[in-house]
């Protein structure tokens, strides 16, 4: 089957391919959206459902977009924050019983702009658009309310390797045969996975005097310690594609990258900032599971977007992915 990635399409363009998409009547009329959130007058007082599900809801006196989902993960390596329901929940905190057309035209309503997504050829290109910040709501089992921004549940992952390149071997470095600390000496490379205690830094460190492998270790033990995500999410947009043997066109974020950590052409909201996607080894992000309510758990997610927000730029823990 020939297909087509499209990704040229204004606000009422994307409105209208998505109805068709759907099969449904023109989304904005549908929902009572007006073309321009700015020229409709009348504003809702309570949140107003977009699906007859009700998982997805706009809220315009409060500028947000809410969305019910539930907890489908709490440990784990993560290329997602949210997916939709039975798409990618092994690798998802939290999941939505929805479509991702739907989510994507609440957000069109409150005025935020798709950008692009990711970019990988010819050179790296971070995914652009609105900055979305996203806020979870959920009560504990003692009956109290919680609000937290979403960041605080994802952390950087130490199940992933760790590598450090040199021209030479270190002078005096010797390791032996079942080390943790490894060394490639066809290809030069010093690698360690996992998190590197402070007594495993001050072991490796006395092994060498050798500047560039001491910052080599002192560079291991900052980068396993753990630090939540401090990198902003962007609406990227993802995309449509058509089957050029009838034209009939699908909205990519379907397939479940809904909210990811892990950089997709196919996202819907993204990282601005490099994010390796490319195999379970080199995830960056996993789930903070001491922070995260029990599986099953209702939380509604608020997606704000910042109108205001500067040019996003990687956090100084952040790790450019190999």
């Amino acid at each position: 089957m020939s297909m087509t990635i499209e990704r040229a399409f204004g606000r009422r363009e994307f409105l209208s391919a998505l109805a068709a998409a759907s099969g449904t009547a023109f989304a904005g009329d549908r929902f009572g959206l007006a073309a321009d959130p700015s020229k409709d007058a009348k504003k809702s007082k309570e949140p107003v459902p977009l699906n007859k599900s009700g998982t997805v809801l706009l809220d315009v006196d409060g500028k947000r977009l809410l969305l019910k989902t539930k907890v489908c993960l709490r440990e784990g390596v993560l290329e997602m924050f949210c997916c939709l329901k039975q798409t990618k929940e092994h690798e998802s905190i939290l999941s939505i019983d929805s479509e991702a057309y739907v989510i994507h035209t609440g957000l069109l309503a409150l005025g935020a702009k798709p950008g692009s997504p990711v970019k990988f050829q010819p050179e790296y290109s971070p995914p652009k658009g609105t900055r979305i910040r996203l806020f979870c709501q959920w009560t504990d089992k003692d009956g109290k309310p919680h609000r937290e921004p979403a960041e605080k549940w994802i952390r950087n992952s130490s199940k992933r390797f760790f590598v450090e390149l040199f021209d030479e071997k270190p002078v005096g470095l010797e390791l032996k045969e079942d080390s943790e600390l490894k060394w490639d000496e066809k290809n030069k490379e010093l690698y360690w996975f996992g998190h590197m205690s402070e007594k495993q830094r001050d072991a490796f460190l006395a092994m060498s005097k050798d500047a560039k492998y001491r910052k080599a270790i002192q560079k291991f033990y900052v980068r396993t310690q753990p630090h939540e995500l401090a990198d902003p999410w962007v609406f990227a947009g993802s995309g449509f594609y058509a089957d050029e043997a009838n034209g009939t066109k699908s909205y990519l974020a379907e397939g479940g990258d809904l909210i990811c950590v892990a950089n997709f052409a196919s996202a819907m909201l993204d990282l601005a900032v490099p994010s390796s996607a490319t195999g379970e080894s080199n995830l960056m992000w996993e789930a903070w599971a001491d922070r995260i309510p029990p599986v099953g758990t209702e939380v509604l997610l608020e997606l704000v977007p910042e109108f205001d927000a500067k040019p996003a730029k990687p956090s100084e823990k952040a790790d450019k992915p190999k």
